[in-house]
């Protein structure tokens, strides 16, 4: 993905961040490596900043490569940069007695806890529109493809069951959070976590997601749980613990700049996902404001999008194939996204005025179908996109959607 393609989308104000060649698998080592240091606690601190960086820029390289939990990465690990995770059974702890505390400040524990109810509950508000609930929609299309599935495969294809999918996952994302958190029986609530995000798993292609949340859920237990987890592993490993002292919950502690950091994060990871509103427009059509807001597989978007350069003086044009500049994948994603539309355009216009072909516009006969409904025409065709400038104003070029979806 990030080797063989000529051409990659960039985010809006991180367009200097690009891969970096045959360098790139550099880059995925030193992340690998900072993320095993981080495991173990061993120079935890440049570790963090480390892996922070390296993840980060990894997700900016490519826009086409957008998921909620490569983000939800990037957010929690520049949170741990200022969590003091490394002062008990650690690298770090063992070398440095004066290090070593089994005092563990209360606020850094609920951070962590916020920020994953945070993705949760944010995630189950989405899902509160016409087209989760009334209609069963994306998963009315998803799940049929799914009749090979072993043991629950013949029901996939059951109305009745895309339905209770549908309004399951509202609820579930919507009360796991306060369950793990507040729940006299924990247990219970891991248990649905686990088979939630392994029957997720199963059925749909979301990369590491399931495995993210079940292991960071952990933390909403007790500080003797995770003590009993480590009197084992120093068992299984047979090693001396730098310290016996049961781990003590600090309720109260005076503020710290870590502590401000990590609320300024926390206080706009509650404010991004709301920008949204800022927008006009139906927001599955248009997308502007949709990234970052834990929108998870919400919608089922195919486009196409035919580009034309035109000769401006002569009035000569000709169309483009996408395939000798995008992959398969990154023209799926261009096709229904307005602002990796208005990048190709630039692109296309730098190349081909580089061949020559001067002055030139760029025009796009452009068709979006979404969750079910008939394409629809998407990008205004009149519009010269080579002269439109990217921003986080609203993009009036793009064609009004002719049909509504009730909802937040």
């Amino acid at each position: 993905m990030y080797i063989e393609p000529s051409f990659f989308f960039s985010y809006y104000g991180f367009e200097w961040v690009k891969p970096l060649g045959i360098y790139t698998y550099i880059l995925f080592i030193i992340c690998g490596i900072s993320a095993l240091f981080i495991l173990l606690g061993f120079k935890y601190r440049v570790s963090s900043v480390i892996f922070f960086l390296s993840f980060t820029y990894i997700e900016l390289m490519d826009k086409t490569t957008y998921l909620n939990h490569y983000y939800f990465v990037s957010v929690v690990s520049f949170m741990l940069i200022f969590l003091p995770a490394h002062h008990y059974f650690s690298v770090d702890a063992m070398r440095n007695k004066m290090l070593s505390s089994p005092v563990v400040p209360s606020w850094t524990i609920d951070a962590i806890k916020l920020m994953i109810t945070l993705v949760y509950f944010y995630a189950g508000l989405a899902k509160l529109n016409s087209d989760w609930l009334l209609d069963a929609m994306p998963l009315k299309i998803w799940l049929p493809s799914k009749v090979d599935t072993p043991f629950i495969g013949n029901l996939m294809a059951k109305e009745w069951v895309q339905y209770a999918f549908s309004w399951i996952g509202a609820i579930y994302d919507l009360l796991i959070p306060f369950f793990l958190w507040f729940g006299n029986r924990k247990w219970i609530a891991f248990t649905v976590v686990v088979v939630f995000h392994m029957l997720t798993w199963v059925l749909f292609p979301i990369g590491i997601f399931p495995y993210v949340m079940i292991c960071s859920t952990l933390i909403y237990f007790s500080a003797e749980f995770h003590e009993k987890i480590i009197d084992r592993l120093t068992k299984l490993l047979k090693i001396t613990p730098h310290s016996s002292a049961p781990v003590i919950l600090q309720k109260r502690s005076s503020g710290t700049i870590a502590q401000v950091i990590v609320g300024l994060v926390l206080f706009i990871q509650l404010l991004v996902p709301f920008r949204y509103l800022a927008y006009p427009g139906e927001l599955f059509w248009t997308e502007e404001g949709y990234r970052f807001s834990w929108r998870v597989m919400l919608m089922e978007k195919t486009g196409y999008a035919q580009f034309k350069i035109v000769n401006k003086e002569t009035g000569k044009w000709f169309y483009v194939n996408n395939t000798d500049f995008l992959t398969s994948f990154q023209e799926k994603q261009m096709s229904f996204q307005p602002d990796f539309i208005v990048e190709y355009a630039h692109f296309l216009k730098k190349h081909f005025e580089s061949q020559g072909h001067r002055p030139i516009g760029v025009f796009v006969d452009s068709h979006v179908a979404l969750n079910g409904r008939l394409s629809q025409p998407f990008i205004d065709p009149t519009i010269d996109l080579s002269t439109i400038k990217d921003s986080f104003s609203s993009k009036k070029w793009i064609l009004p959607f002719n049909d509504e979806i009730k909802g937040l």
